[in-house]
């Protein structure tokens, strides 16, 4: 079991390069970075056979020592209940060890468990204080969650233009959800003129991504020449992208983009294949339609 996906990617492979042996020795001599080393090739099972028990007490002797990554990873230990009984009291108490050190997945942690109430009661505005240290240290996950809690008036007074500052940070790191979330801003005028163009810009980096929201809401934008130059072939590929994750909004438009002949040849039977789709998830205009394509004769 990997514990620490999250944590410095060169832990482990500079960990493999050790010696098993050098490690066992510096830890029971105390050392708490060679305690932590072997939790994680026990967790990880790397040059040694993979044991979630003996990567729980290495982690441990690191922990009570004020090792910071070990102290996360004994969270992650009693929050998913990894050879200990699931205890969310227990992974809060690491964690914040973790976070009070700086740790900045620790920190991001703690506030997703202030949103969800784990182990402690909800509580949005020390949801918001641990994501703004997490998010100060250029962590995106966190950025986005700020961005969202300012754009929700969540554990913090609405403010729209600092949810729009935190997003574009995230975003430049390549967040999917912040590059859509300026997308959405930009297009409703949310702490910024509204601004079709940048709209399509974000909406286009989420899309790129695979983000079927904007896949779906591109397309839109290029049906209707917004933020774009009016291209209903272009709009037939995004709706595509988004219908084939199972958009039920995309289905629907594929679907009238076949029966109209727009962005593609005519093809009822297309047509109906992608209002099919759509019904099948409740989309109700999509059940109409597909209702007068059979009282108009043209299935």
């Amino acid at each position: 079991m990997e514990y620490s996906n999250n944590q410095d990617k060169s832990d482990t492979k500079q960990i493999n390069s050790v010696c098993y042996e050098e490690q066992c020795k510096f830890a029971d001599q105390g050392n708490a970075s060679a305690q932590y080393n072997l939790g994680v090739m026990y967790g990880n099972g790397n040059g040694v056979l993979q044991d979630d028990v003996q990567a729980a007490a290495w982690y441990r002797k690191a922990a009570d020592q004020g090792h910071a990554k070990a102290q996360y990873n004994l969270g992650v230990i009693y929050a998913k209940g990894i050879c200990v009984p699931q205890d969310d009291s227990q992974a809060v108490a690491w964690f914040r060890k973790a976070a009070e050190q700086g740790n900045v997945i620790a920190q991001y942690r703690l506030g997703a468990i202030y949103v969800k109430g784990r182990g402690v009661s909800r509580d949005y505005s020390k949801a918001a204080e641990w994501f703004r240290k997490a998010a100060e240290q250029d962590y995106a996950d966190a950025q986005h969650k700020l961005g969202v809690m300012y754009d929700q008036g969540k554990g913090l007074p609405q403010n729209h233009s600092q949810a729009n500052l935190w997003y574009l940070k995230a975003a430049k790191q390549g967040h999917v959800d912040a590059q859509y979330n300026l997308g959405i801003n930009f297009e409703e005028g949310n702490g910024v003129p509204k601004n079709y163009i940048q709209a399509a810009v974000w909406y286009l980096k989420a899309a790129e991504q695979g983000d079927s929201r904007a896949q779906y809401i591109l397309g839109v934008m290029y049906d209707n020449g917004n933020g774009v130059s009016q291209d209903s072939s272009q709009a037939v590929i995004w709706y595509r992208k988004a219908a084939d994750q199972g958009d039920a909004d995309a289905q629907y438009n594929l679907g009238v983009s076949y029966e109209e002949g727009d962005g593609v040849s005519q093809n009822y039977s297309q047509a109906a294949v992608w209002y099919r789709k759509a019904a099948d998830q409740g989309h109700a205009d999509a059940q109409s339609s597909l209702d007068l394509m059979f009282t108009d004769g043209k299935l």
